[in-house]
Parts: C-alpha cells; sequence; structure tokens
C-alpha cells in the first residue's frame, strides 16, 4: 500500500494536467493582461452626459461674444450715420441752398427728418437680456437646489433663451440703420442734383 501511494506522488505534472486539464487552469493565477485597471475603463453615461453639456454651453457662449461683438459694430455705424448726416447738414447750411425755397430743398429737408428719426429709433436703448438674471429673487431657490446635470442643462436652456431675445433686438437695429443709410444716400444724390442745377442752370 505504502509503495502504490509512492508512486501517485511521483506522477509527473504534465500526465496530471492531461488527466484533469481544468483543475489544472483554475489552481493557475489570473495573468496580468486580462486585468483592467479601473482608470481605465470606460466613462459613466452620467459623466459623458455632463461633458456633452458642457461643451454644448461653451459653444453657445462663444455665439454669444460673437453677438456682442456684432452689436459693436451696429454701434460704430450708427456713430458714422450720425457723422454723415451732421456734415451733409453742415455743407447744406453753409451753401445756404436750403434756404432757396425749391422741389430740392423740401426733399432735403424731408430726408433730413427722415434719417435722424431713424437713428435716434437705433440710438434708443433696449432691454438687454442676460442670464441668469440676478434681479430674481427666487434664483437661489429655484437653481440651488437642482443637481449638477439638471443646473448645466438649465443654464444651457438660459443661454439659448438669451441669444435669441438678443438677436430679435440686433435685428431690430439692423434694419433700421440700414433704413437711415439709404435715406442718407438719397439725401446726397438730392444735394449733388440741387447743386449742379444752381450752379449750372441758373
Amino acid at each position: 500500500m505504502t509503495a502504490a501511494v509512492n508512486s501517485f506522488d511521483q506522477v509527473p505534472v504534465s500526465e496530471r494536467a492531461t488527466e484533469n486539464p481544468e483543475a489544472l487552469a483554475s489552481s493557475q493565477p489570473a495573468s496580468a493582461e486580462t486585468v483592467i485597471p479601473a482608470s481605465l475603463e470606460t466613462p459613466t453615461e452620467s459623466s459623458s452626459a455632463v461633458s456633452t453639456i458642457e461643451l454644448a454651453a461653451r459653444d453657445v457662449r462663444l455665439v454669444l461674444t460673437e453677438q456682442r461683438e456684432q452689436g459693436q459694430i451696429l454701434t460704430t455705424k450708427l456713430n458714422i450715420l450720425f457723422v454723415t448726416n451732421g456734415a451733409l447738414l453742415t455743407s447744406l447750411n453753409i451753401s445756404r441752398l436750403m434756404m432757396i425755397p425749391s422741389p430740392f430743398s423740401i426733399a432735403e429737408v424731408i430726408g433730413f427728418l427722415i434719417s435722424f428719426s431713424l437713428l435716434v429709433r437705433a440710438f434708443l436703448p433696449r432691454q438687454v437680456a442676460v442670464s441668469p438674471n440676478l434681479e430674481d429673487r427666487k434664483f437661489l431657490e429655484k437653481y440651488l437646489v437642482l443637481s449638477s446635470d439638471e443646473y448645466h442643462l438649465q443654464m444651457l436652456v438660459n443661454l439659448i433663451e438669451t441669444y435669441n431675445a438678443n438677436k430679435q433686438r440686433l435685428d431690430d437695429v439692423s434694419q433700421t440703420l440700414r433704413y437711415a443709410a439709404y435715406a442718407t444716400w438719397v439725401i446726397a444724390v438730392v444735394m449733388l442734383m440741387h447743386m449742379v442745377v444752381v450752379y449750372f442752370f441758373i
């Protein structure tokens, strides 16, 4: 019996593996290649959603910055038209062409009235939308109870609404300045015709 036990203990490992390969595989430690560190795991859906919201909010803020630059350009155009109309009116006063009753003088007066009225309309202050509105007393109660994802989503919605409100205001100013520019061009043409008629045909 002792000899039989000794002979069994001396069986090579290779023969044991051929007899029960599953047991041998389970007894061996797992290789390092199959272990996936936690830092390399794919991000969860929540973190992915947050990053997407932040990127969208960043793009919206860039668009709002371009919108503010467009407002500054419109202000520059408004100043140029004011200076141009002032220069035309000054030249008429110096030449005293407006003092002579004629169809040209009537057209010039009407043109200046229309042009300056449009410029004053474009110059009048308009309500500018901002987000978040700090004048709202319920701001803290409304937003601080939200989670991080909900807060970012709400801010994104507010920024879009702010863009739409300011876009309507800028479109109104831009259209008014366009009409004022047409009126200024008509005044310049009438003045030129008036000068030609006065100095060459009278």
